[in-house]
């Protein structure tokens, strides 16, 4: 990693927002100065009256390292010779008013294991990457168009040793990449690994932005991790909070005795929800930090992309209040304009530096052009989560199929704006806590029918336009709630039904990537057309994914109903025999084993808005594909899924 020698330029670019790279200047730095090895410490604490370095090597005693302060920038400075990697320590921050307190240093790149606090010195440079050809690859891909089927762990609780005791980034390469591999994900996300206090935080309160948490081991195993996965051609992806930080007194809140990280506007400082302090958007040093942050992820650690946490919290000044909680901008109007720009310049940065990384919001409201580019009035990233689709359908899939037909818009709504953002459908692990029940729990009916329901919704979620994001546990359908201090119910897969489900899903993701017209054209309404989305009364969907090559497509069919339906008619747009190709009513899936055993012809009867139609056998609880097939097949049946 290069180092900064708290240079002029850097010094201004850093007050004035731009100094992207600020982790270079600030934190804890191992190097030699005037030829003796050591750590240079340097931190900004403008409201300081003094700083110290204290640790293990002085017995935490402040006095021994005072700190100099560098000019009027508000930063402290100081190199002790002889301190390694290794060394645990804080600053001793005395404040304007007379108090003294104990604070981690913001841009540490290590920490003590919770419940203890302190920083550690630590050396990024010396991991011998080996993921050259995935990186090169990665600038030139345009993911767009390019299959993206997520995995969203958490390593915590993904997979235990005895005693849930975790294991480490080192031993969850070798078993996490190997499952991912067999399961066919391109990706895995993983929920945010910034040091964090508390567990029952899952990382989205954080005091160590540049610290990889301790619990599963040193940075370098972490580097590890992301260089097997590239290596095996998995994009890793990780959870970015830059929204709000935790209230922990080693952490961010009041660091030097003032409101230097969180605004000083008691409206936008606190978020009452979450119990947490917001980022002062608008203050340059606080832009320097953030963007320097996500930079950190993707430069370091070599990360794909950033999920970037709660960006409605951030975008909205009314977010979580009540009337009189907040005050409008200078406009009239309920927008963040700071949170407006460093979204927008952290988005421009990281696409200047990285252009081939995932820049994901999480942002639940119809703000417009999230994933548009900034030089057309978008916020700049290059994928939004589709949360409307997600709560629409899990909505729907809960409903007794009874009562379906008078839910039909829930399943059809999404076709209105589907192509208006790049969206991902996520399926993420909020939505299976908090007494709203695993995703199988959710399905309504017998133990049979959960599984043909679920079964039913992935196949349609997996040819729906976007991108794909599923919570761990959901591959193979656990039962019970996450929890994330105990590993995944894996013993489950000694059953059959949950067996049969992982390998549905299995097969649904090799499926899926073996056919462009699934994901080649996901943003445009090229890409999809409906046959029929008007059949309620049988709560039955079709229609046709296509990619760039217009003679390769996918017609699909979903019954959200437990009745089979003989000669169910449907339209296809050319002559030509049809094979059933994916069946999700499949017996080795668990399912019925209700089909259309050989290729059926397309009639010359033209049907929803259709030239030809087929006459179909629709499974019950169950999502079908069919593709044209060429003369010479036209015996073959059905695949091998």
């Amino acid at each position: 990693m290069d180092i900064s020698m708290l240079s002029e330029e850097d010094l201004y670019l850093f007050h004035e927002g731009s100094n992207f790279r600020s982790y270079q200047m600030l934190g804890a730095h191992v190097l030699t100065c005037d030829g003796a090895a050591g750590v240079r410490f340097a931190v900004w604490a403008p409201n300081a009256r003094e700083v110290h370095v204290v640790g293990d090597f002085n017995v935490w005693d402040g006095q021994a390292h005072s700190m100099r302060r560098v000019g009027e920038s508000g930063i402290w400075e100081l190199f002790i010779p002889e301190l390694t990697v290794g060394d645990l320590y804080k600053y001793e921050v005395h404040s304007l008013d007379g108090s003294k307190f104990l604070k981690a240093d913001p841009y540490g790149f290590y920490s003590q294991l919770r419940p203890d606090t302190a920083s550690v010195v630590w050396d990024l440079s010396d991991y011998a990457w080996q993921d050259g050809v995935w990186q090169a690859d990665k600038r030139e891909q345009n993911i767009l168009e390019k299959p993206v089927l997520i995995y969203e762990v958490h390593l915590g609780s993904w997979r235990c040793k005895a005693d849930n005791k975790w294991m480490n980034y080192r031993e969850f390469a070798g078993q996490l990449v190997e499952y991912v591999l067999e399961m066919g994900y391109t990706h895995i996300e993983l929920l945010p690994l910034a040091e964090h206090p508390l567990d029952a935080s899952w990382g989205y309160q954080s005091t160590g932005y540049f610290s990889v948490t301790s619990r599963y081991g040193t940075p370098q195993d972490f580097m590890y991790l992301v260089d097997l996965c590239h290596q095996q051609g998995i994009g890793v992806i990780l959870d970015w909070v830059p929204g709000h930080f935790c209230k922990d007194a080693h952490g961010l809140r009041l660091f030097d005795g003032t409101y230097l990280y969180e605004s000083d506007n008691p409206q936008r400082r606190e978020n009452e929800e979450w119990g947490t302090c917001n980022f002062d958007f608008g203050r340059p040093e606080v832009r320097s930090f953030l963007i320097s942050n996500a930079l950190f992820w993707l430069d370091v650690y070599h990360i794909d992309g950033l999920r970037v946490d709660a960006v409605a919290n951030m975008l909205y000044l009314n977010y979580g209040k009540k009337e009189g909680e907040w005050s409008p901008n200078q406009y009239g109007e309920n927008g963040n304009l700071d949170a407006m720009h460093l979204l927008k310049r952290a988005n421009e940065v990281i696409f200047q530096h990285h252009p081939g990384v995932m820049m994901i919001a999480e942002e639940s409201t119809s703000w417009p052009m999230i994933s548009w580019p900034t030089h057309v009035g978008g916020m700049g990233f290059n994928f939004k989560w589709n949360m409307g689709w997600m709560n629409d359908m899990l909505r729907y899939m809960a409903v007794d199929p009874l009562y379906r037909k008078e839910n039909h818009n829930l399943i059809t709504f999404s076709l209105m704006y589907a192509f208006s953002e790049n969206f991902i459908l996520p399926l993420s692990h909020d939505e299976v806590v908090h007494l709203k029940k695993s995703l199988l729990d959710k399905m309504p009916g017998d133990y049979w029918q959960k599984f043909a329901n679920l079964r039913a919704f992935y196949g349609y979620w997996m040819t729906h336009p976007g991108k794909k994001l599923l919570f761990m546990g959901g591959e193979f359908g656990q039962f019970s709630e996450w929890q994330y201090q105990y590993s995944l119910d894996w013993h489950l897969l000694n059953y059959d039904m949950h067996r049969n489900l992982q390998q549905y899903v299995r097969d649904l993701n090799r499926f899926y990537r073996n056919e462009a017209a699934l994901w080649e054209i996901d943003f445009k309404w090229n890409g999809f057309q409906w046959i029929e989305c008007n059949d309620y009364m049988q709560s039955i969907l079709s229609f046709i994914r296509r990619g760039h090559d217009p003679g390769q497509f996918v017609i699909v069919i979903c019954n959200f109903t437990p009745v089979v339906r003989e000669e169910y008619r449907i339209g296809v747009p050319e002559a030509g025999f049809y094979r059933e190709v994916f069946n999700s009513d499949n017996e080795v899936y668990g399912g019925s084993g209700q089909k259309n055993q050989v290729p059926v012809e397309a009639e010359p009867v033209a049907w929803n808005h259709q030239p030809y139609s087929l006459l179909l056998r629709i499974p019950p609880l169950a999502t079908v594909y069919l593709k044209l097939i060429g003369k010479g097949e036209q015996e073959s049946g059905l695949s091998a899924v």
